[in-house]
């Protein structure tokens, strides 16, 4: 299901004219992620790939999240992707709160591909150990990215923002439910 990221109202970029995502459940707890940027891609700052790692505070340069709980559950997790290949997977109890690892998440397959106006990050993530997300269940998304320009100005794009300052964890950010394969 490929759905269109709108950039935060307070937030401008030069570099991406466009965010679409897409989210897949090809098995009970097999997540496949993809995001495609399109705009001047030579403006963003991509640093190289890199042996892939678990990592903290991606979010802190251009990083592509997926906020992820079973409907109605308050729990969720929050996943970040890196154009290194860098990840990192925490788990909350409800908004914000009781943040941890999520250590029993193994790490992702991550690959990227680029040209001049076109960059293409996709993941492929087994969830299958989490019982907080149940394969029959239908899983409620929010899909997110911070795009860093080469300029250190970022964006923040999300399917869907709260009103205010940009949250990804905020529940409106929610947007995208999809069902098991």
């Amino acid at each position: 299901m490929r759905q269109v990221l709108n950039r935060h109202p307070d937030s401008r970029c030069d570099a991406a004219i466009k965010i679409e995502a897409d989210a897949a459940r090809s098995r009970a707890g097999l997540l496949e992620l993809r995001y495609v940027v399109t705009g001047e891609i030579g403006a963003l700052r991509l640093p190289p790939v890199a042996p892939p790692a678990r990592t903290d505070e991606l979010w802190r340069s251009t990083c592509f999240e997926a906020f992820l709980r079973a409907a109605p559950d308050t729990a969720y997790f929050e996943f970040n992707f890196a154009p290194t290949t860098q990840w990192a997977a925490y788990r909350f109890d409800g908004y914000r709160t009781a943040m941890r690892t999520a250590s029993e998440i193994g790490a992702p397959r991550i690959s990227v591909r680029s040209d001049a106006t076109r960059y293409e990050l996709q993941v492929s993530l087994d969830l299958e150990r989490l019982p907080d997300l149940p394969g029959g269940a239908i899983w409620q998304f929010g899909l997110s990215a911070v795009i860093e320009e080469t300029s250190g100005r970022k964006s923040y794009w999300a399917l869907a923002h709260p009103s205010g300052k940009p949250d990804f964890h905020h529940s409106d950010c929610f947007a995208l439910a999809v069902p098991t394969a």
